[in-house]
Parts: C-alpha cells; structure tokens; sequence
C-alpha cells in the first residue's frame, strides 16, 4: 500500500505512511464526533422513560466531559497527522524535485521552458500540499467512518440504514464519473496557465527590444488574450466542477427524506419506536454533512492527477548515472564515430571522430548550425550521444558520474550566469571551499581586480541580479576567475571573446593564455584570428568533421577553413559609406 501511494500521488515513503496517518487520524475524529449522538440517544430514552435517574446524572456529566476530550483530542491527532506532516511533506518534494533536475540530462531542458518548471516546482507542489492537508486524509476519512457506521446502523435497523445509504453510492458515482472531463479541462487550463507564464515571462525579458521596436502595445494585446484565457479556463474548471458535485450533493440529501419516510411508515406500522426514529434521524443528518465535504474533496483529489502528472514527468524521467571514481590516464579527449540528434529525426552530429590532446589548444570552428556547441557539451556529458563514443584519456564518460566528471573541467560560455552576490562569493563558484586568499589570487589572474578596485565595496560589492551592474567584458573576466580557481585540466571555451570590445577581449585573451598552459583546451570560435594560433583545426560543417589539421596546413589545402579565413580578411576592409 505504501509502494502504491508513492507511485500514485508521487510522494516520499515517509509522506505516503504519514498519509496513511492522517487518514486513520480523520477516521477517528469522525467516530469521535458521533459520540455525542450516542450519548443524546440516552438522555433522550431516559426523559422518555419518565426523566433522569439521579444515579444516572454522573454518568452524563462524566460522558459530556469523555466526548468533550475526546473531541479536543481527535483534532489534535488529526491537525498533526495531516497538516504538520504535509508540510514536512511538501519540503521533501520540492527538494526531491531539484534533486531529481540536477541529475536529468540536459537535453530534458531544452524540452521544457523555465516557467513551467518553476511552476511544477512551487505551484504544482503547493496544490499537493493543500490536498494532502485538506482533501485526501478528510475523503479518506469520511469514507472509512461512514462505512463504520453504516454497519452499525445495519445492526441497528436494516430497512432505515438503508433508506438513509442508498444515495451514497449514486453520488459519489456522480463525482467519480466526472473524473475524464475533469482532467480534460484541467489539463486545458493549465496549459492556459503556462502560455500565460511564458508570455510574462518573454515579456519582461524582451522589454527592451519591444521598447525599441515600438511593439509594445501589440504584444501587450496578445498578452492580454492569454490572461483572458486563463480566467476563462478557470471559469470553466468551476461551472463544470459545481456542476457534478452540487448534483451530487442534492442526491445526498434525499437521503434524509427517505429516511423520513421509511421512518414514519414503520412508525405508522409499529414496528419502531421513537427513540429509534429520533436516532436514525439525528445520525444521519451528521452523517450526511462530512459526506458532502467529502464529495467536494473526491472532486479535488481527482484535479490534482494534471498536476501528480507534471510531477512524475520530472520524477520518472531518465538520470544520467554511473561510477564515482575517476580512471582516465590524461586527459585527452576522444571523439570516435559519434552521432547525436537532439531530437528524433533531426540529426545534429553524424560519424564525428578527432581528438583533442592534453597540451594542446584545439578550436572548433565553421558555419553557423554545424555542431560546435554541441560537441562541446557532450564533451562534458551534458548531453549522452545515441551512436559512438567519447573518452577521456581513455575512460568512457558514458560510464562517470557527471559531477564526478566534472571535475576535470573549467567552461567558459559566452553568455555568463552570475549571482546576486557580491564578486569574491561569485569568483567562489569555482571551488566552494577555497579561502579568500585564494579567490583573490584568481581574480588577478583573470584582471579582475582592474574593475573591482573602482567598486565601492571593492570585492565585497554586490552586483545584481545575473550582475546587471557590470559591463559583458567584466562579468567575462569573473567566469575565467572561476575557472582559474576551479584549475581544471581540461578547458572548455564557448566564443568567451565573441561580444567584447577590443580593449576587453585584449584583456581577456591575456587571461586565457595564463588560464591554458599545459591543459587540454577545446575552444569554439567564429573569429579566425582567434584561433590562429591553435595547435590543431576541427572544422565542422553540417554535424561531420569537414576538415582538421594545423592552421597553416588547412590554409594551405583551401577548404572551408581557407575559405571562412578569406571571407573574414575581406570583412575587416567594410566600412560604412
């Protein structure tokens, strides 16, 4: 039962046996809210009888108090069982879920936009938590008391149990019903939800060219559709909820009329007493009132299977898995026949083989499109290939845990993801552990120190979100700080130089030639003159190896390398006229 609950509503074994505690913790406090009737079902025999014995005035007293402590007690078994432990829950499931994301191949996020991951983790998990607190354990609850006390009522008069049961199976076979248009309709509306967030979202990051385009009224208008389409979702979601569960609800209480009825002919008939009647009437019309929560709650619980869903999407996906201990002898880097398709039937690499030699600086260059980046990062297993097969310094990387990998690298993008931190816990990212000291004798490795000495805080300055506050060249220098602390012996270079100006490339290329000394470098480029001076040419074109060799030996051949080197000799001589 446990394993089920996992599996079902995607929880952690703890969460799914303190889902299990909860519903048992409502199952009491229901039982334990009929007590009263019991007790009132005495009282009233007693007054019928010709009024309360004196003996009997302490057992009331005492049954009040009982009931009253029991009550107190049940809601707070109940409160701690279900809401205390959903949060604790809740907690678990967030952090699963990042846990989960760090180890997914990369490949799942280029699949998957930011806002709708962002959404499953904070929105998706908080609906959750309302349901295991609210919803779940009360339906179970209810169901399991009401079965209890059905068959006490059995025991007590069969042809009123069953006047006062007959409408619980057709209305809960109302709201169980409504289980494949419900999800339809949530499963609409959430997409509705996530157009909108992505909308929001493109809209404050585009700000700026919407601003300069003067296209911001017009996107504005497209995003007022969405918003609009998600209130109109919502509307839906509800007509069509109220709709199974009011009927479901109306059901419920002809109960209470048929047991009038039945009750009165029996009277009529003299085959039942009025105690009995009174009582008959007075359970069910409690036993009625946590059935219609309940009805209300089977209904929620049946939403939350779009969102379980987007959950165990991320749960259940593949992780990229393998040993925690490094075996390469070097670090040279071998690509043989491999092949990659991002997606199916759209082939990025095919039968791409070279290797990149410790010691050496290999660039990867060519058109636009022809699977630069994208041998780079397979070169440090964000992604795994479909076909072939690549080694590091003969160890198989499919075969490494990719943390444990990456250690052996320091990468370089070109678009730099800083913290909103200040620059010595930025420069830090490359090796949590290192001291200050340390951080400081990479910053001036990577001529940091040349911007940071004019801040005001100095190294200690906080520089914004994704550090809004620098120039692209300054938030360049503190990733090569990074790599530089981290000391890696292979480097990774995504075009670091592609968007400086030439007073900040000059800088930074000076930093990377301290950075590169007898390492393994792979560099990605589109400037010929920036790769001149490499020891050897991968030119790919279309995901195959075009060309490689030396610079001079490729020039000499006059292929695609000749011909990209010429195109950009000829590009220096344009000028505006």
């Amino acid at each position: 039962m446990i394993q089920w609950l996992q599996k079902r509503y995607a929880l952690s074994e703890q969460g799914a046996r303190d889902l299990v505690k909860g519903c048992l913790a409502c199952v009491f406090q229901n039982i334990t809210l009929m007590l009263p009737a019991g007790l009132l079902y005495s009282l009233v025999c007693d007054l019928m009888d010709g009024g309360i014995p004196a003996e009997s005035a302490p057992f009331y007293a005492a049954g009040c108090a009982a009931c009253l402590g029991l009550i107190l007690l049940s809601t707070y078994v109940q409160y701690n069982a279900t809401y205390f432990a959903t949060y604790v829950e809740s907690g678990v499931r967030r952090i699963t879920l990042a846990e989960q994301l760090r180890k997914i191949p990369l490949s799942f996020f280029g699949k998957k936009d930011l806002a709708d991951l962002t959404s499953t983790i904070m929105a998706d998990c908080t609906f959750l938590e309302q349901s295991f607190s609210h919803f779940i354990p009360e339906l179970a609850g209810s169901i399991l008391s009401t079965l209890l006390i059905a068959l006490g009522l059995l025991a007590f008069d069969w042809r009123l149990a069953l006047a006062a049961l007959w409408v619980l199976p057709v209305a809960f076979a109302i709201v169980g019903g409504s289980a494949r248009v419900q999800e339809r309709l949530n499963q609409k509306a959430m997409d509705a939800k996530m157009a909108c967030a992505d909308g929001i979202q493109e809209c404050i990051e585009a700000l700026q060219d919407l601003k300069a385009n003067n296209a911001e009224q017009e996107y504005l208008r497209g995003l007022a559709g969405k918003i609009r389409a998600v209130e109109r979702r919502s509307i839906r979601n509800e007509f069509s909820l109220a709709a199974f569960v009011v009927s479901a609800s109306l059901i419920l209480r002809l109960g209470i009329a048929t047991v009038a009825l039945a009750g009165s002919l029996l009277l009529l008939q003299g085959s039942l007493d009025v105690p009995a009647f009174f009582l008959f009437l007075l359970v069910v019309s409690r036993l009625y009132d946590p059935l219609q929560g309940a009805l209300q709650n089977l209904a929620a619980v049946i939403s939350t299977r779009t969102n379980i869903a987007r959950m165990k999407e991320i749960l259940d996906h593949p992780i990229q898995q393998g040993v925690r201990q490094l075996t390469n002898r070097g670090c040279d880097i071998c690509f043989s026949h491999v092949g990659f398709a991002y997606n199916a039937g759209e082939t990025v690499l095919r039968d791409v083989s070279f290797t990149a030699r410790q010691g050496e600086v290999t660039a990867l260059v060519g058109p636009s499109g022809g699977g630069k980046t994208t041998v780079s990062r397979l070169a440090a297993r964000f992604w795994d290939p479909d076909r072939g097969r690549i080694t590091v310094g003969g160890m198989d990387i499919s075969t490494v845990d990719p943390e444990t990998l990456l250690s052996l690298y320091s990468i370089v993008f070109q678009d730099v993801t800083l913290f909103d931190n200040t620059i010595l816990e930025n420069i830090r990212i490359g090796r949590k552990d290192a001291s200050d000291e340390e951080v400081l004798a990479a910053a001036r490795l990577a001529n940091v120190e040349e911007f940071a000495g004019k801040l005001p805080d100095g190294y200690g300055t906080v520089i914004g979100e994704n550090g809004c506050e620098l120039s692209g060249g300054e938030r360049q220098r503190i990733s090569i700080a990074r790599a530089f602390l981290k000391n890696a012996p292979i480097i990774l270079l995504d075009e670091a130089t592609a968007s400086l100006d030439v007073e900040n490339e000059t800088l930074i290329q000076t930093a990377l030639s301290r950075l590169i000394r007898d390492k393994t470098v792979l560099v990605i480029a589109h400037r010929m003159r920036t790769v001149a001076g490499a020891d050897k040419i991968v030119v790919l074109d279309r995901g195959t190896v075009a060309e490689q060799g030396a610079p001079a030996e490729l020039q000499r051949q006059g292929g695609l390398y000749a011909h990209m080197a010429d195109l950009q000799a000829r590009s220096q001589n344009w000028a505006l006229r």
